[in-house]
């Protein structure tokens, strides 16, 4: 028996796919991705930005007096909780814990803030700004919502925020702290600043093709990340017979960089977490692996061959989600998560339209998922059907 073992009891996103499940399910079995240009001094950008349904979702919260000073990211959490509680039927009992993951944090009240502050001639700035602009204030306004009064926590772990987040929900309650957890991330990204600056990483898609993002495409020439917005929230309890999937293991590692962007070569630090996290698990078991992939020559490659490195050729069905919704930074594991939960309640799995075909031979039962972030940091996570 594994020693882990947390009940994923419901979950709530939004995302360029939508909010209701059915519909996010329909989006994934087409080929379509879901970009659109988006204007910038410097020219025209691919991004995957929220629907309009979403936008009117948020809307109604950030038009409340108590909320319409907060920055979008603390939107999308608030919504994506509100979803997940209510997926999960959690009413009556408010000591659940919450741990909310951001890579950006508050992006666009920052740059705001900020522009505010250089135009006064550096002479003075909105007192809002400080607990707007605090990342701490997005699991803080998540339990303001929701009336949660158990322990509350923010982190950034850059792109990899939101696994942290669930590997940090599940020690808290495997460790018996806590009997429930919400746990996931939340970016509200697509602002020119944050823009301007993966376009000087130089990372950033400038293709035109029908597929501009393409993550796993070992052929490419250039990189060819999108980034994307969205949230996601996950109900996790210790102990339950209504559980939709179960967390069976979770992984993390944290490998030496030469630089703040550099990985190894084999990503050392994903075939770390990845060990960890199927420790005591057969690695014939493992069904499909939902890559962090970013559509990166490097990023790419890295985790390709840290796969090759783990299962050498029986590698299990391998598939991720950035080419049709973009990277949404400290969101994108919880929105992985997602997909994985999502494959395994409809028994499918969801190819990649412009590699290989990969037929699926059997029922699909176990999952494992990966996020990586700049630091050279990674997170693994084991899904299991209930």
């Amino acid at each position: 028996m594994h020693k882990i073992k947390v009940a994923i009891t419901g979950w709530g996103s939004l995302s360029p796919l939508g909010t209701e499940h059915p519909l996010i399910w329909d989006h994934y079995l087409s080929n379509r991705h879901f970009f659109s240009r988006i204007a910038t001094r410097a020219g025209g950008v691919w991004g995957a930005p929220i629907t309009r349904n979403v936008e009117a979702i948020v809307n109604s919260i950030s038009q409340h007096k108590r909320y319409r000073h907060l920055d979008p990211v603390v939107w999308y959490a608030i919504a994506a909780s509100r979803l997940a509680v209510r997926h999960a039927g959690w009413v009556g009992d408010q000591t659940f814990g919450i741990n909310i993951g951001s890579s950006r944090g508050a992006t666009t009240a920052f740059e705001k803030y900020h522009a505010e502050f250089i135009e006064s001639g550096r002479q003075k700035t909105d007192p809002f700004t400080s607990p707007i602009t605090t990342l701490g204030n997005i699991a803080s306004w998540v339990a303001a919502d929701l009336n949660s009064t158990g322990p509350v926590i923010s982190h950034s772990i850059t792109c990899s925020s939101a696994m942290h987040a669930v590997a940090n929900a599940v020690v808290w309650l495997t460790s018996g702290l806590s009997t429930r957890f919400i746990a996931g991330g939340s970016e509200a990204c697509l602002t020119p600043f944050t823009l301007t600056q993966m376009k000087a990483l130089k990372i950033y898609s400038t293709l035109f093709n029908e597929y501009p993002c393409r993550p796993m495409d070992l052929s490419k020439t250039r990189n060819t990340m999108i980034i994307g917005e969205g949230a996601a929230s996950f109900c996790l309890e210790a102990a339950t017979d209504n559980a939709i999937a179960f967390i069976t293991g979770i992984g993390y590692s944290t490998e030496i960089i030469k630089h703040g962007a550099s990985v190894s070569a084999d990503a050392i630090c994903l075939q770390r977490s990845m060990r960890m996290a199927l420790n005591g698990h057969d690695l014939q078991s493992v069904d499909v692996v939902i890559l962090h992939s970013p559509g990166t020559i490097q990023g790419d490659s890295s985790e390709m061959q840290a796969i090759e490195a783990l299962f050498g050729s029986n590698a299990p069905l391998l598939t991720c989600n950035k080419w049709k919704i973009g990277h949404s930074l400290g969101a994108s594991g919880a929105l992985s998560i997602e997909m994985g939960l999502l494959m395994l309640q409809h028994d499918h799995f969801i190819d990649i339209p412009y590699l290989s075909k990969q037929n699926q031979m059997r029922p699909l039962q176990k999952i494992l998922i990966n996020a990586t972030g700049f630091g050279g940091n990674a997170v693994s996570i084991v899904i299991e059907k209930a």
